[in-house]
């Protein structure tokens, strides 16, 4: 593999929507290389690119641009767990025309450089701090490059699919539970009582307002399909699984494919079946709306033994995705720049 790109090939900062374009080819070229099965639409970018709120693109996206085409981008953006440690995420494609040249290596090389310096300017005080990265299973080339560059695997997420919606088994309720269908007024209290069960979960990030705000426009808050259990009494949110249907996805890989996502259930009604009886009514309900099949990820060492949870509804491992890290330590780790 060369050392340095081709001559012809320069880098330069994200240059405001009249890249959407471009950066929407070499992406998508990257994703069915790797058969992530990821579809972005300019639509999408620009949806998302103007939600940011930790990232800035003009200083956060770095691209390399190969005559009228870019050739592959990165982009980064930081993060903290619950437990003080803080993140730097990272996003990269490389379109397969050119790759092993040296691009990603240089992206790559740019990047850490600017999580350094983020590191040092935007979060000294932090206890600690790290490179992360989630890859995808077929995203081999890029877990090379990350392996040879220091990161190792901190944990591994499966993707789950249920590839049929018939035969759907009934699991009842729990005594003093009930389903609610899913009114405005109802949005916090069940944005609160996910984000409280996931306080114990590995990783766990605690939301903030402009998260919310997101939340309430983004494209998986479909209402329609929720299943949100109360409890009787307390009139508390109980537990929750806040499907969607992702059409873009659908089209281009040519399913019909509902997302059974956002399960969560709250400690004092766990463990009395309720997840899975969600979960029974979410795959009735993506049927209902013309789905075919489903899919979710979950944490492998989950500790609530989610993955038994989603076999016994009729889900089995698909890929294995990965994090990466890589410890970032202040004033140690210099590198290459751009």
């Amino acid at each position: 593999m060369p050392t340095s790109p081709p001559a012809h090939v320069t880098f330069r900062p994200f240059a405001g929507p009249s890249d959407y374009a471009a950066m929407v080819a070499c992406a998508n070229a990257s994703f069915a290389a790797d058969e992530t099965g990821f579809f972005r639409t300019e639509h999408e970018v620009a949806r998302d690119y103007a939600a940011f709120t930790s990232c800035v693109p003009e200083r956060d996206v770095w691209i390399a641009q190969a005559g009228s085409e870019i050739a592959g981008y990165v982009r980064s953006w930081p993060w903290a767990q619950a437990d003080g440690l803080q993140l730097y995420s990272q996003f990269a494609v490389v379109a397969p025309p050119w790759r092993r040249q040296g691009i990603g290596t240089a992206l790559h090389a740019w990047l850490e450089q600017r999580q350094r310096t983020q590191a040092a300017t935007e979060h000294p005080g932090a206890p600690r701090h790290a490179h992360h990265a989630y890859i995808t299973q077929g995203e081999t080339a890029r877990a090379a490059l990350l392996e040879k560059s220091g990161y190792t695997p901190e944990r591994y997420f499966f993707a789950m699919v249920r590839p049929t919606l018939d035969n759907v088994a009934v699991f009842p309720l729990p005594q003093g539970l009930e389903l609610r269908p899913v009114q405005p007024e109802h949005y916090r209290a069940i944005w609160d009582a996910h984000g409280r069960a996931f306080q114990s979960h590995w990783g766990y990030c605690p939301p903030d307002e402009a998260d919310y705000l997101r939340w309430l426009t983004s494209p998986v808050f479909q209402p329609h399909l929720w299943q949100v259990a109360w409890d009787v009494q307390t009139h508390q949110v109980a537990g929750q699984v806040r499907s969607y249907i992702d059409a873009t996805w659908n089209r281009n890989n040519g399913r019909q494919r509902g997302w059974t996502e956002f399960i969560s259930v709250g400690e004092p009604w766990r463990r009395r079946g309720l997840a899975r009886a969600l979960i029974a009514h979410s795959l009735r309900a993506q049927a209902a709306a013309g789905m075919a099949e489903s899919g979710l990820a979950v944490d492998s060492q989950n500790q609530s033994g989610a993955t038994r949870v989603y076999e016994d509804c009729g889900f089995a491992v698909d890929r294995r995705n990965c994090v990466y890290r890589k410890p970032l330590v202040l004033g140690a780790d210099r590198g290459a720049g751009g």
